[in-house]
């Protein structure tokens, strides 16, 4: 494979730096200063990384604006995780995909393909189902009956999508990604533990075996603009109405996205998060790794939900949210403190609970006379 080069002063100007010191070395990569040679760019966005460059073989290294390293030239960059969001792209290799329809791949006569669409191995495209023009389909992808994909998408292998699903332009699913599975959504005869626990506070009855029976999902999952799903997650169709996904919202590897739910535009979900039925997340809420979500439960825009945090209820917009179950973290904060404070307190009885235990005993006996 043939690397990418670059000067000096291309890459500053491709990030918006001011370039210091510039020498003629090529770059051809980049990496962290222990880890870079004199073709790398070193990335020292940080103190530990800057201290670094003191080691490192790196004729060049992208720092934070006012950094000046003496032996080496620097590009000083006001927001240095932008500018390296932008070097990553500039060096990124776009995975193999050809336009046009790979033999192996299964295309139904009614599907409608766009222009210089890539359509890899194994590929199977459903009745009535549409491809956006530039929309790439690696290897293994399934796309169910009148599913629909926008412009310029990129579905990485085994990424499967349901009956239906409406996704739109320049969006990117992970491997293994699944989109527009049935809810997961059953119903008794009679009144169960869940229901009856919800109503009383208690389980009652509870002691006869019934029938659960399946409800049916006929709605669907519409994914809008620019949003991109990791590897493995799985986003549930609706039970009658669909569920949604706002645009430029990014969701990590191995989230779970129930039956109904709404979730804003521009949101941030990391891995393990499991989101229950019918929530609604407003726009720009971040809920980090390995949070849970109750069903029925509406999180305000603008919110966090920090890390393995349980929700079980509702909170308004710009909410930041911890512990399980979750409350507000000046909240969280203060139990910790009042904890904190009630180990001292059972330190201190200890200490004097003989003399509480001596004045017991008096009053007893003198209760007695």
């Amino acid at each position: 494979m043939a690397s990418k080069t670059f000067s000096q002063e291309e890459i500053s100007g491709f990030v918006g730096g001011i370039l210091t010191k510039a020498v003629d070395e090529k770059i051809n990569k980049v990496a962290p200063p222990l880890l870079a040679d004199e073709n790398t760019l070193a990335l020292a966005l940080g103190e530990d990384e800057i201290e670094n460059l003191a080691k490192t073989k790196a004729k060049c290294a992208l720092v934070p604006l006012g950094v000046n390293i003496e032996h080496i030239s620097t590009i000083e960059v006001e927001r240095p995780r932008l500018a390296m969001m932008k070097l990553l792209n500039l060096f990124y290799e776009e995975p193999d995909a050809t336009v046009g329809i790979h033999p192996t791949a299964v295309v139904h006569p009614d599907a409608k393909i766009g222009k210089d669409v890539a359509i890899g191995p194994n590929v199977v495209i459903s009745r009535g189902a549409e491809i956006g023009d530039g929309t790439r389909l690696l290897a293994n992808v399934y796309i169910g009956k009148f599913a629909k994909l926008g412009k310029n998408c990129l579905l990485h292998p085994g990424v499967n999508i349901g009956d239906f699903v409406k996704i739109g332009n320049n969006c990117v699913l992970h491997h293994g990604a699944s989109i527009g599975a049935d809810g997961f959504s059953f119903v008794t005869e009679k009144p169960d533990n869940i229901e009856t626990a919800r109503k009383e506070g208690e389980i009652k009855g509870g002691k006869e075996d019934q029938k659960v029976f399946k409800i049916p999902s006929i709605g669907s999952v519409v994914i809008e603009d620019d949003v991109e799903i990791g590897a493995n997650t799985a986003i549930d169709r609706g039970t009658i109405e669909n569920t949604t996904i706002g645009a430029q919202t990014k969701i990590d590897n191995l989230v779970q996205i129930g039956h109904n739910c709404k979730v804003g535009k521009a949101c941030m979900i990391v891995s393990q998060v499991g989101i229950a039925g019918s929530c609604k997340i407003g726009d720009r809420v971040v809920i980090a790794g390995q949070a849970g979500l109750a069903d029925h439960i509406e999180i305000g825009s603008d919110s966090i939900i920090l890390a393995q945090s349980g929700v079980t209820k509702s909170h308004p917009a710009r909410s930041v949210l911890m512990g399980a179950p979750a409350v507000p973290r000046k909240d969280f904060l203060k139990r910790l403190k009042y904890l904190s404070e009630a180990e001292v307190m059972v330190q201190k009885y200890k200490k004097y609970q003989h003399l509480l235990e001596d004045y017991e005993k008096f009053l007893n006996e003198d209760a007695k006379i």
